[in-house]
């Protein structure tokens, strides 16, 4: 989990050109915002935006500061803490959310195991792989790295080793046996 404060701010006052007046924006004590890059905060993310998380293309600020809020799991947060985080909070959000969070070194391999272009990865996608390797639901509050690197280490496991050809096979035994002979003295 990661916690970011957002300081407090006193009272103001801004000048609205719409209406060509002074508006007075209350004060806000300091807040603390409570942040797990999960797949609940995947889901309810991707729900609202309507598009892949994990894509290539750059989210916008209002994207970015949304997940933000989708990344909340404390209560009772002022929206305006959202709009007053500074860069460098944000960047110690995105330095959170691509952190490894495993000792486990990273597995690489194909999405779609045949090296060509792979699907994009949505919440329900990673729904449906700890479906198909028994992971119980309780892991969606993994930080999500960690939860892929489970699923990439059960789809590795699972996978079978390829099948060795006969002349493989007879290469491997007839080395077996010539090794056997020579440790032995004997012929055959």
């Amino acid at each position: 989990m990661l916690q970011i404060i957002v300081p407090a701010i006193r009272q103001t006052e801004l000048w609205d050109e719409s209406k060509e007046e002074f508006v007075t924006v209350p004060p806000m004590n300091e807040q603390t915002l409570q942040l797990e890059h999960s797949l609940i905060s995947l889901s309810k993310w991707e729900s609202k935006w309507c598009k892949p998380f994990y894509s290539n293309k750059e989210k916008t600020a209002e994207e970015t500061l949304d997940y933000i809020r989708c990344m909340t799991i404390n209560k009772k947060v002022d929206p305006r803490a959202y709009s007053n985080l500074s860069q460098k909070d944000i960047e110690m959000v995105k330095e959170y959310i691509y952190a490894p969070m495993s000792a486990t070194p990273d597995i690489h391999e194909s999405r779609n195991g045949r090296g060509g272009p792979s699907e994009p990865i949505t919440s329900e996608i990673i729904y449906y792989w700890m479906i198909t390797y028994g992971i119980p639901v309780e892991f969606e509050k993994w930080h999500l790295n960690r939860l892929i690197t489970l699923i990439k280490i059960c789809n590795k496991k699972n996978t079978p080793r390829p099948k060795r050809s006969t002349q493989q096979i007879l290469r491997d035994n007839a080395a077996i046996n010539a090794a056997r002979r020579k440790k032995l003295n004997t012929k055959g």
